[in-house]
């Protein structure tokens, strides 16, 4: 399940018609692979997706990846045919905001953040914390506050988790001293 910022939300309202398309053509390994075939599905499923949308023999509305390696992320939101990028962003991993966000103004690709929680590190106070701790919601508006991040996905177990979640996110961006303390608290979370 995905929490889709406001923003997100209406440029997929006014995208919505009768055409059929391919939404999305995801690689959803983007790592480098020993397997020579593997290496070449990838190769071969990326050229067929970019060289069907330039023909115009298929309607690809975007191509992404997902993607870890940071940096490469930033290279490739800057200059690729990828229209979309899901990576890894919470409050104790925030280095998206050096190495890919500044990266994303001349193409504005779509991004969606996974691991909000942090594998659910982020949900347990660390070490030495006397403040507040995160909720699964909390986790979710930290990613959303930034102007950035276009979906957050989410995993909730119950209708109830799921509910929790959408009210958090209800709330809208995150005040100056909610984020103050969420970046304090993730940067002790991740050691």
């Amino acid at each position: 399940m995905a929490l889709a910022s406001q923003h997100h939300r209406e440029l997929n309202g006014a995208e919505i018609g009768a055409v059929r398309v391919v939404d999305e053509v995801a690689r959803h390994r983007d790592r480098p692979v020993d397997d020579e075939d593997s290496a070449h599905s990838a190769r071969c499923s990326k050229a067929m997706a970019c060289a069907g949308r330039a023909a115009g023999a298929i309607k690809v509305r975007s191509i992404g990846v997902s993607i870890h390696d940071r940096p490469r992320a930033g290279r490739l939101a800057e200059d690729s045919p990828l229209d979309l990028f899901m990576i890894r962003y919470n409050a104790a991993h925030p280095g998206a905001e050096k190495d890919i966000f500044p990266h994303l103004e001349k193409r504005k690709p779509s991004v969606i953040a996974y691991t909000a929680t942090a594998w659910r590190k982020l949900l347990k106070p660390p070490k030495g914390w006397t403040g507040p701790t995160m909720t699964a919601g909390d986790c979710y508006r930290f990613c959303l506050s930034n102007p950035n991040i276009d979906v957050v996905l989410q995993g909730p177990a119950s209708a109830q988790q799921f509910d929790e979640n959408f009210k958090a996110v209800e709330k809208g961006p995150l005040s100056e001293d909610e984020a103050k303390w969420m970046r304090e608290y993730g940067r002790l979370a991740h050691g």
